[in-house]
């Protein structure tokens, strides 16, 4: 794994923004950087792919230990949406996609940070956006990227077993969001299905027909909205969710996995697996640990401690109880960037990877997004 130097293409923004990605400079700085790429051999996209088909295979083991040992308290699940998370695995609902969050360079194995499971982001830009750079940089190479291709499969089997109009939500006023949601909405409508956008904010409840509407009143049987359940759990219409006939995308069973109590839960199930980070619900004794809210997101309010003292912490609205996870730092890059690796699973195939790197140790909302090949 090596980071070069590249050229960026001329006119670059406008290239991508004419492939929706609207998002790629955050106060004239670019979020998207192709002013480097990183470079992989063959056999460390191997690594990384079985690395992934790995994770996922313990993942799915770890929800069924949670749910039959009924551990949802550890995960700040409220007692009314535990049946109703239950119901979802038992009925085997399908997932589209996650995204793992690894630690790797080349050298060791790749180790799980943590599992974006229900709302990863930086799809767009892992699907479409470093595939049309590299065709333009470097056509002959290759590139860890059949995303869009799993996406395309996933909405053909979901199309065709279903009817009526798929909704696709976001929370009004985030572009990154809705440009996100809208590729996968676009990818639906390839595949057959009926779909509409709808901002969150503005899905209602009928108390009638015990139904889910959009603006029009018109019910919303099948949703996949990039919106984290605890955060549908604690929403004014959250209560409804266990009674409303509505297929949502990510299932209710994601919560599990989307949470950060899956580390600990995952450690002492496979305690000797090359890709786990030691985790415990308490702090490590050795006193060199990370400590990250259970419920956090996009890097926030994390806090690194070097034997019992913080060195590193960043700021976020996110407090409550918290898992401690062993330290492995992220490879660091001239002496510089520090590279994290986001491998995605669709539909269960490990399928591609986008590379966000930071000057910071800990991978935060503002960390670039560095296309790759190999």
């Amino acid at each position: 794994m090596l980071r070069r130097q590249s050229t960026p293409r001329q006119n670059w923004p406008q290239i991508v923004e004419s492939q929706g990605m609207h998002y790629h400079s955050l106060d004239d700085v670019p979020y998207w950087d192709e002013s480097a790429y990183y470079e992989f051999t063959a056999a460390e996209i191997d690594t990384l792919e079985e690395a992934t088909y790995e994770l996922d295979r313990m993942c799915l083991e770890a929800v069924q230990h949670v749910i039959d040992e009924d551990r949802f308290d550890e995960f700040l699940i409220p007692v009314e949406f535990r049946d109703f998370i239950r119901r979802s695995w038992e009925q085997d609902e399908h997932s589209v996609y996650g995204r793992f969050d690894l630690a790797y360079d080349g050298t060791f194995e790749p180790k799980l940070l943590e599992y974006n499971a229900d709302t990863p982001t930086s799809l767009l830009e892992a699907a479409v956006i470093q595939w049309y750079w590299l065709q333009d940089k470097f056509p002959s190479a290759s590139q860890f990227n059949s995303i869009h291709e799993r996406l395309l499969e996933i909405w053909q089997v979901l199309a065709r077993a279903t009817s009526g109009t798929w909704y696709f939500a976001s929370v009004a006023g985030s572009v990154e969001d809705y440009m996100n949601v809208n590729y996968l909405r676009d990818v639906a409508a390839q595949a057959g299905a009926q779909t509409a956008y709808i901002a969150m904010e503005d899905i209602g409840w009928n108390a009638a027909g015990r139904v889910f509407t959009d603006t029009e009143e018109n019910p919303i049987r099948h949703c996949f909205k990039l919106y984290p359940w605890e955060w549908m759990y604690r929403d004014e219409f959250g209560c409804h969710l266990v009674e409303a006939a509505c297929q949502w995308m990510e299932p209710p069973w994601k919560a599990i996995l989307s949470n950060k109590a899956i580390l600990p839960v995952l450690w002492e199930l496979f305690p000797d697996s090359p890709y786990l980070l030691q985790a415990s619900f308490e702090p490590l004794p050795e006193g060199n640990y990370v400590k990250k809210p259970i419920l956090g997101r996009e890097g926030a309010n994390i806090q690194v401690f070097e034997h019992g003292k913080l060195f590193l912490q960043t700021d976020g609205p996110y407090d409550g109880p918290a898992i401690y996870q062993e330290i492995w730092p992220l490879p660091r890059f001239d002496d510089k960037y520090f590279a994290c690796v986001g491998s995605w699973i669709v539909n269960g195939w490990a399928c591609g990877m986008g590379i966000r790197e930071d000057e910071s140790l800990v991978t935060g909302n503002l960390s670039r997004f560095i296309p790759h090949l190999f």
